[in-house]
Protein backbone atom coordinates (compact mmCIF):
# COMPACT_ATOMS: atom_id res chain seq x y z
CA UNK A 1 0.00 0.00 0.00
CA UNK A 2 1.24 3.60 -0.81
CA UNK A 3 2.16 5.69 1.77
CA UNK A 4 -0.65 8.72 0.80
CA UNK A 5 -3.15 6.07 0.49
CA UNK A 6 -2.91 5.92 4.45
CA UNK A 7 -3.25 9.73 5.03
CA UNK A 8 -6.91 10.22 5.94
CA UNK A 9 -7.38 14.05 7.12
CA UNK A 10 -10.69 13.13 8.89
CA UNK A 11 -10.02 9.81 11.24
CA UNK A 12 -10.76 11.61 14.41
CA UNK A 13 -9.05 8.66 16.80
CA UNK A 14 -5.45 10.18 15.37
CA UNK A 15 -6.27 14.03 14.98
CA UNK A 16 -7.61 14.68 18.63
CA UNK A 17 -5.75 11.79 20.16
CA UNK A 18 -3.74 15.18 21.74
CA UNK A 19 -6.80 16.83 23.45
CA UNK A 20 -8.74 15.95 26.43
CA UNK A 21 -12.05 16.15 26.71
CA UNK A 22 -12.13 19.54 28.47
CA UNK A 23 -9.64 20.65 25.63
CA UNK A 24 -11.94 19.65 22.94
CA UNK A 25 -14.82 21.60 24.36
CA UNK A 26 -12.61 24.43 24.91
CA UNK A 27 -11.58 24.16 21.49
CA UNK A 28 -14.93 24.44 20.11
CA UNK A 29 -16.19 27.17 21.69
CA UNK A 30 -13.25 29.52 20.90
CA UNK A 31 -12.96 28.48 17.49
CA UNK A 32 -16.67 29.44 17.91
CA UNK A 33 -16.34 32.71 18.98
CA UNK A 34 -13.13 33.14 16.54
CA UNK A 35 -15.24 32.66 13.69
CA UNK A 36 -17.01 35.90 14.06
CA UNK A 37 -14.85 38.83 13.04
CA UNK A 38 -16.77 41.72 14.82
CA UNK A 39 -16.23 39.52 18.39
CA UNK A 40 -12.43 38.83 17.57
CA UNK A 41 -11.84 42.93 17.21
CA UNK A 42 -14.50 44.15 19.90
CA UNK A 43 -12.44 41.65 22.53
CA UNK A 44 -8.95 42.25 21.30
CA UNK A 45 -9.72 45.95 22.14
CA UNK A 46 -11.58 45.46 24.89
CA UNK A 47 -8.63 43.11 26.12
CA UNK A 48 -5.66 45.75 25.45
CA UNK A 49 -7.76 48.57 27.66
CA UNK A 50 -8.25 46.01 30.31
CA UNK A 51 -4.42 45.22 30.26
CA UNK A 52 -3.26 49.19 29.91
CA UNK A 53 -5.23 49.82 33.16
CA UNK A 54 -4.41 46.23 34.98
CA UNK A 55 -8.04 45.15 35.20
CA UNK A 56 -7.75 41.63 36.53
CA UNK A 57 -7.97 40.01 33.18
CA UNK A 58 -4.91 37.60 32.39
CA UNK A 59 -6.64 34.47 33.87
CA UNK A 60 -8.61 34.62 31.68
CA UNK A 61 -6.96 34.81 28.86
CA UNK A 62 -4.60 32.48 30.34
CA UNK A 63 -7.19 29.94 30.67
CA UNK A 64 -8.80 30.44 26.98
CA UNK A 65 -6.80 31.70 24.16
CA UNK A 66 -3.39 31.48 25.62
CA UNK A 67 -3.38 28.22 27.23
CA UNK A 68 -5.10 26.95 23.44
CA UNK A 69 -2.76 28.72 20.96
CA UNK A 70 0.84 29.07 23.67
CA UNK A 71 3.22 26.31 25.28
CA UNK A 72 3.43 28.50 28.41
CA UNK A 73 5.32 31.54 29.77
CA UNK A 74 8.49 30.56 29.13
CA UNK A 75 10.50 27.63 27.61
CA UNK A 76 10.60 25.40 31.14
CA UNK A 77 6.14 25.57 31.12
CA UNK A 78 6.55 24.34 27.30
CA UNK A 79 8.06 20.96 28.34
CA UNK A 80 4.87 19.08 29.11
CA UNK A 81 3.57 20.75 25.61
CA UNK A 82 6.60 19.27 24.15
CA UNK A 83 6.13 15.68 25.90
CA UNK A 84 2.71 15.01 24.83
CA UNK A 85 3.20 16.38 21.19
CA UNK A 86 6.72 13.89 21.08
CA UNK A 87 4.55 10.74 22.46
CA UNK A 88 2.19 10.92 19.29
CA UNK A 89 5.69 11.54 17.06
CA UNK A 90 4.83 15.24 16.53
CA UNK A 91 7.94 17.29 17.18
CA UNK A 92 7.84 21.04 18.95
CA UNK A 93 9.04 24.68 17.80
CA UNK A 94 9.91 26.92 20.41
CA UNK A 95 8.54 30.31 19.50
CA UNK A 96 9.04 32.86 21.33
CA UNK A 97 6.35 35.38 20.44
CA UNK A 98 7.10 38.49 22.27
CA UNK A 99 6.62 41.36 19.47
CA UNK A 100 6.74 44.68 19.73
CA UNK A 101 10.18 46.21 21.29
CA UNK A 102 11.68 48.68 20.10
CA UNK A 103 14.86 48.67 22.79
CA UNK A 104 18.18 47.52 22.70
CA UNK A 105 17.92 45.92 26.15
CA UNK A 106 14.84 44.05 24.81
CA UNK A 107 16.38 42.72 21.35
CA UNK A 108 19.27 41.65 24.00
CA UNK A 109 17.41 39.41 25.54
CA UNK A 110 15.19 38.00 23.09
CA UNK A 111 18.51 37.17 21.48
CA UNK A 112 19.54 35.08 24.38
CA UNK A 113 15.94 33.65 24.98
CA UNK A 114 16.77 32.46 21.34
CA UNK A 115 19.75 30.99 21.61
CA UNK A 116 18.19 29.11 24.95
CA UNK A 117 15.73 27.61 23.04
CA UNK A 118 18.56 26.26 19.87
CA UNK A 119 20.55 25.07 23.77
CA UNK A 120 17.14 23.18 24.44
CA UNK A 121 16.69 21.76 21.42
CA UNK A 122 19.90 20.25 21.23
CA UNK A 123 20.15 16.61 21.75
CA UNK A 124 16.08 16.37 21.97
CA UNK A 125 14.79 14.55 18.86
CA UNK A 126 11.13 16.32 19.80
CA UNK A 127 12.35 19.57 19.19
CA UNK A 128 13.75 19.38 15.76
CA UNK A 129 14.12 23.35 15.01
CA UNK A 130 14.31 26.80 16.37
CA UNK A 131 13.30 30.20 15.06
CA UNK A 132 12.76 33.08 15.18
CA UNK A 133 11.85 36.69 13.70
CA UNK A 134 14.68 39.61 13.19
CA UNK A 135 12.17 42.31 14.18
CA UNK A 136 12.55 40.16 18.16
CA UNK A 137 16.38 41.70 17.35
CA UNK A 138 16.06 44.70 15.58
CA UNK A 139 14.12 47.97 14.83
CA UNK A 140 11.30 48.10 12.49
CA UNK A 141 12.56 51.06 11.32
CA UNK A 142 16.07 50.42 10.74
CA UNK A 143 14.72 47.16 8.87
CA UNK A 144 12.96 49.40 6.62
CA UNK A 145 15.47 51.46 5.80
CA UNK A 146 18.50 48.91 4.94
CA UNK A 147 15.60 47.59 2.69
CA UNK A 148 15.24 50.69 1.18
CA UNK A 149 18.67 50.40 0.50
CA UNK A 150 19.08 53.82 2.33
CA UNK A 151 22.34 55.31 3.39
CA UNK A 152 22.37 54.86 7.77
CA UNK A 153 24.37 57.28 9.51
CA UNK A 154 27.24 56.44 11.96
CA UNK A 155 24.64 55.65 14.71
CA UNK A 156 22.36 53.53 12.28
CA UNK A 157 25.56 51.22 10.89
CA UNK A 158 26.52 50.58 14.49
CA UNK A 159 23.06 49.55 15.36
CA UNK A 160 22.18 47.41 12.20
CA UNK A 161 26.30 45.74 13.40
CA UNK A 162 24.54 45.03 16.43
CA UNK A 163 21.51 43.29 14.68
CA UNK A 164 23.86 41.35 12.74
CA UNK A 165 25.87 40.13 15.47
CA UNK A 166 22.93 38.82 17.38
CA UNK A 167 21.55 37.15 13.94
CA UNK A 168 25.20 35.85 13.51
CA UNK A 169 25.08 34.09 17.41
CA UNK A 170 22.32 32.27 16.91
CA UNK A 171 22.95 30.76 13.78
CA UNK A 172 26.13 29.69 14.92
CA UNK A 173 24.43 28.44 17.99
CA UNK A 174 22.50 26.61 16.11
CA UNK A 175 26.04 25.18 13.82
CA UNK A 176 27.63 24.16 16.78
CA UNK A 177 24.61 21.81 18.50
CA UNK A 178 23.98 21.28 15.10
CA UNK A 179 19.93 22.37 15.24
CA UNK A 180 18.62 24.15 12.25
CA UNK A 181 16.91 27.45 12.78
CA UNK A 182 14.48 28.95 11.07
CA UNK A 183 14.45 32.73 10.08
CA UNK A 184 10.59 33.46 9.40
CA UNK A 185 9.31 35.88 7.03
CA UNK A 186 7.63 39.59 7.87
CA UNK A 187 6.45 42.34 5.97
CA UNK A 188 7.34 42.60 2.51
CA UNK A 189 9.03 46.40 2.69
CA UNK A 190 11.66 44.62 5.71
CA UNK A 191 11.56 41.99 3.92
CA UNK A 192 15.14 42.28 1.62
CA UNK A 193 16.79 42.98 4.88
CA UNK A 194 15.58 39.49 6.06
CA UNK A 195 16.73 37.74 3.19
CA UNK A 196 20.61 39.30 3.05
CA UNK A 197 20.55 38.33 6.56
CA UNK A 198 19.41 35.01 5.98
CA UNK A 199 21.24 33.92 2.67
CA UNK A 200 24.06 35.31 4.85
CA UNK A 201 23.64 32.95 7.40
CA UNK A 202 23.25 30.15 4.75
CA UNK A 203 26.59 31.42 3.35
CA UNK A 204 28.58 30.48 6.46
CA UNK A 205 26.61 27.94 8.15
CA UNK A 206 24.97 25.72 5.70
CA UNK A 207 28.22 24.43 3.74
CA UNK A 208 28.12 20.53 5.06
CA UNK A 209 24.11 20.61 6.43
CA UNK A 210 21.20 22.40 6.27
CA UNK A 211 21.24 24.70 9.44
CA UNK A 212 19.84 27.96 8.49
CA UNK A 213 16.16 28.24 6.86
CA UNK A 214 15.16 31.30 5.21
CA UNK A 215 11.45 31.98 5.00
CA UNK A 216 9.59 32.67 1.87
CA UNK A 217 5.62 33.86 2.06
CA UNK A 218 3.75 32.64 -1.39
CA UNK A 219 0.82 35.05 -1.25
CA UNK A 220 3.23 37.08 -2.82
CA UNK A 221 3.61 36.98 -6.28
CA UNK A 222 7.49 37.34 -6.86
CA UNK A 223 8.23 34.44 -4.35
CA UNK A 224 8.34 31.59 -6.67
CA UNK A 225 10.86 33.24 -8.58
CA UNK A 226 12.79 34.34 -5.49
CA UNK A 227 13.06 30.57 -4.58
CA UNK A 228 14.74 29.48 -7.90
CA UNK A 229 17.22 32.69 -8.04
CA UNK A 230 18.29 31.62 -4.24
CA UNK A 231 18.63 27.98 -5.46
CA UNK A 232 20.99 29.37 -8.17
CA UNK A 233 22.47 31.33 -5.99
CA UNK A 234 23.10 28.41 -3.39
CA UNK A 235 24.23 26.19 -5.96
CA UNK A 236 27.22 28.79 -7.09
CA UNK A 237 28.50 29.76 -3.84
CA UNK A 238 28.27 25.95 -3.14
CA UNK A 239 26.34 25.89 0.05
CA UNK A 240 23.09 24.12 0.84
CA UNK A 241 19.38 26.08 0.94
CA UNK A 242 16.75 25.74 3.53
CA UNK A 243 13.56 26.74 3.04
CA UNK A 244 10.11 27.00 5.13
CA UNK A 245 7.57 27.67 2.66
CA UNK A 246 3.94 29.41 3.74
CA UNK A 247 1.01 31.10 2.42
CA UNK A 248 1.65 34.09 4.58
CA UNK A 249 0.22 36.03 7.63
CA UNK A 250 0.30 40.18 6.70
CA UNK A 251 -2.02 40.61 3.75
CA UNK A 252 -4.51 42.73 4.63
CA UNK A 253 -1.78 44.89 5.88
CA UNK A 254 0.26 44.41 2.76
CA UNK A 255 -3.12 45.72 0.52
CA UNK A 256 -3.60 48.61 3.07
CA UNK A 257 -0.44 50.13 2.57
CA UNK A 258 0.24 49.33 -1.05
CA UNK A 259 -2.95 51.62 -1.30
CA UNK A 260 -1.23 54.27 1.34
CA UNK A 261 1.81 54.52 -0.67
CA UNK A 262 0.45 54.35 -3.91
CA UNK A 263 2.67 51.17 -5.17
CA UNK A 264 1.61 48.08 -6.92
CA UNK A 265 0.26 45.54 -4.22
CA UNK A 266 3.15 42.35 -3.79
CA UNK A 267 -0.31 40.34 -2.65
CA UNK A 268 -0.87 37.71 -5.24
CA UNK A 269 -4.48 38.24 -7.61
CA UNK A 270 -6.23 35.20 -6.77
CA UNK A 271 -5.92 32.63 -3.84
CA UNK A 272 -5.73 29.98 -6.54
CA UNK A 273 -2.62 32.51 -8.05
CA UNK A 274 -1.09 31.75 -4.64
CA UNK A 275 -1.76 27.79 -4.24
CA UNK A 276 -0.83 27.33 -7.69
CA UNK A 277 3.03 29.33 -6.91
CA UNK A 278 2.82 27.16 -3.31
CA UNK A 279 2.22 24.10 -5.14
CA UNK A 280 5.20 24.96 -7.99
CA UNK A 281 7.18 25.90 -5.14
CA UNK A 282 7.12 22.61 -3.58
CA UNK A 283 7.67 20.43 -6.62
CA UNK A 284 10.99 22.63 -7.12
CA UNK A 285 12.03 21.93 -4.25
CA UNK A 286 11.77 18.25 -4.44
CA UNK A 287 13.24 18.19 -8.02
CA UNK A 288 16.26 19.65 -5.97
CA UNK A 289 15.77 17.88 -2.90
CA UNK A 290 19.87 16.95 -2.72
CA UNK A 291 20.30 21.08 -2.25
CA UNK A 292 17.28 22.25 -0.67
CA UNK A 293 15.89 21.03 2.86
CA UNK A 294 12.27 22.21 2.74
CA UNK A 295 9.57 22.90 5.82
CA UNK A 296 6.05 23.30 4.34
CA UNK A 297 4.11 25.31 7.05
CA UNK A 298 0.63 25.12 5.89
CA UNK A 299 -2.85 24.25 6.81
CA UNK A 300 -4.00 23.42 3.63
CA UNK A 301 -5.00 19.43 3.49
CA UNK A 302 -4.51 19.82 -0.67
CA UNK A 303 -0.97 21.00 -0.42
CA UNK A 304 0.46 18.66 2.24
CA UNK A 305 -1.42 15.78 0.01
CA UNK A 306 0.62 17.17 -2.63
CA UNK A 307 3.98 17.16 -0.73
CA UNK A 308 3.27 13.77 0.10
CA UNK A 309 2.49 12.55 -3.37
CA UNK A 310 5.94 14.43 -5.00
CA UNK A 311 7.59 12.69 -2.00
CA UNK A 312 6.45 8.86 -3.25
CA UNK A 313 6.72 9.68 -6.78
CA UNK A 314 10.55 10.80 -6.38
CA UNK A 315 11.09 8.01 -3.91
CA UNK A 316 11.29 10.15 -1.08
CA UNK A 317 11.12 8.27 2.66
CA UNK A 318 7.97 10.43 4.65
CA UNK A 319 11.11 10.15 7.57
CA UNK A 320 13.53 11.56 5.38
CA UNK A 321 14.82 14.73 7.34
CA UNK A 322 14.99 17.44 4.35
CA UNK A 323 11.32 17.25 4.19
CA UNK A 324 9.02 18.95 7.27
CA UNK A 325 5.39 19.26 7.58
CA UNK A 326 4.53 22.15 10.21
CA UNK A 327 1.50 23.66 11.81
CA UNK A 328 0.87 26.26 14.37
CA UNK A 329 -0.17 24.60 17.93
CA UNK A 330 -3.68 25.03 18.32
CA UNK A 331 -4.88 24.66 15.10
CA UNK A 332 -5.23 22.02 12.27
CA UNK A 333 -4.70 19.12 14.62
CA UNK A 334 -6.56 16.73 11.93
CA UNK A 335 -3.36 17.34 9.31
CA UNK A 336 -0.22 16.98 11.91
CA UNK A 337 -1.66 14.14 13.80
CA UNK A 338 -2.54 12.51 11.13
CA UNK A 339 0.44 12.95 8.88
CA UNK A 340 2.52 11.67 12.43
CA UNK A 341 0.32 8.86 12.36
CA UNK A 342 1.38 7.93 8.47
CA UNK A 343 5.02 8.34 8.84
CA UNK A 344 6.18 11.99 8.00
CA UNK A 345 7.53 14.71 9.58
CA UNK A 346 5.54 16.88 11.63
CA UNK A 347 6.02 19.72 14.21
CA UNK A 348 4.07 21.91 15.58
CA UNK A 349 5.35 25.69 16.31
CA UNK A 350 4.62 26.00 20.26
CA UNK A 351 4.52 30.14 20.89
CA UNK A 352 5.64 30.96 24.18
CA UNK A 353 6.46 34.18 26.08
CA UNK A 354 4.82 36.14 29.02
CA UNK A 355 0.85 36.32 28.38
CA UNK A 356 0.59 40.38 27.67
CA UNK A 357 3.52 40.00 25.86
CA UNK A 358 2.37 37.88 23.19
CA UNK A 359 -1.10 38.82 23.18
CA UNK A 360 -0.06 40.86 19.84
CA UNK A 361 0.83 37.15 18.15
CA UNK A 362 -2.50 35.98 19.77
CA UNK A 363 -4.51 38.84 18.21
CA UNK A 364 -3.13 38.43 14.92
CA UNK A 365 -3.86 34.35 14.96
CA UNK A 366 -7.50 34.98 15.78
CA UNK A 367 -7.28 38.14 13.29
CA UNK A 368 -5.80 35.67 10.66
CA UNK A 369 -8.31 32.76 11.30
CA UNK A 370 -11.64 34.79 11.07
CA UNK A 371 -9.38 35.96 7.11
CA UNK A 372 -9.05 32.41 6.44
CA UNK A 373 -12.33 30.91 4.03
CA UNK A 374 -13.57 27.65 5.03
CA UNK A 375 -10.55 27.45 8.17
CA UNK A 376 -13.24 27.87 11.17
CA UNK A 377 -15.68 25.75 9.68
CA UNK A 378 -13.92 22.78 9.06
CA UNK A 379 -12.45 23.21 12.64
CA UNK A 380 -15.51 23.55 13.78
CA UNK A 381 -17.22 20.42 11.61
CA UNK A 382 -14.00 18.16 13.20
CA UNK A 383 -14.47 19.14 16.72
CA UNK A 384 -18.30 18.63 16.48
CA UNK A 385 -17.43 15.25 15.21
CA UNK A 386 -15.43 14.48 17.71
CA UNK A 387 -17.30 15.41 20.50
CA UNK A 388 -19.67 13.19 18.92
CA UNK A 389 -17.45 10.38 18.57
CA UNK A 390 -16.38 10.64 22.73
CA UNK A 391 -19.54 10.45 23.82
CA UNK A 392 -20.93 7.54 21.63
CA UNK A 393 -17.95 5.41 23.13
CA UNK A 394 -18.86 6.52 26.38
CA UNK A 395 -21.90 5.29 25.68
CA UNK A 396 -20.95 1.71 24.17
CA UNK A 397 -18.78 1.11 27.38
CA UNK A 398 -21.67 1.69 29.69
Amino acid sequence: MSTTTKINFDQLEHAFAFRTDYEIRRAYWLFKAIGYPSVVKIGSQITQIALKYHLPIKGIIRNTIYKHFCGGENIQECSKTIKRLGELGVGSILDYSVEGKEDELEFDHSCEEIIATVKRANGDPNIPFSVFKVTGLARFALLEKVSNDEKLNSEEAAEFSRVKERVRRICEEGYRLKVSVFIDAEESWIQVAIDNLATEMMEKFNREQFIVYNTIQMYRHDRLQFLKEAHYKSTEGKYLLGMKIVRGAYMEKERDRAIEHRYTSPIQASKSACDHDYNEALRFCLENIQTIAICAGTHNENSCLLLAELMEEKSISPSDKRVYFSQLLGMSDHISFNLSHAGYNVAKYVPYGPVADVLPYLTRRAQENTSIAGQMSRELSLLTAEMKRRKELKKDKK
